[in-house]
């Protein structure tokens, strides 16, 4: 879990299951990218410059990473994530 602000809005992703994409700019000054699946969890109503917290499963690349699985589980072999902003819970 950690909270980041939000840098940049990308267009959903509407190839295959649908998702909500977000560039993150996270504590030690990298960004990530925010890959929250919209068929399992509702979209998270942000703007540039907010900050939210996530719980979900990173995945390392050279571009900074990954963040996806931010949704419950759909599976008993994969732990549930979450988005939290504004006092509410999107997973």
């Amino acid at each position: 879990m950690f909270s980041a602000r939000v840098k940049k809005i990308l267009p959903d992703d509407t190839k295959g299951l649908p998702h909500q994409r977000l560039l993150l700019d996270v504590e030690n000054g990298s960004t990530v990218l925010l890959a929250h699946d919209i068929k399992y969890a509702p979209k998270v109503p942000v703007q540039v410059g907010d900050v939210i917290v996530v719980k979900g499963e990173y995945i390392w690349n050279r571009k900074g990473g990954v963040v996806h699985w931010t949704h419950r589980s759909d599976t008993p072999r994969h732990e549930g994530g979450y988005i939290e902003f504004s006092g509410q819970r999107y997973e």
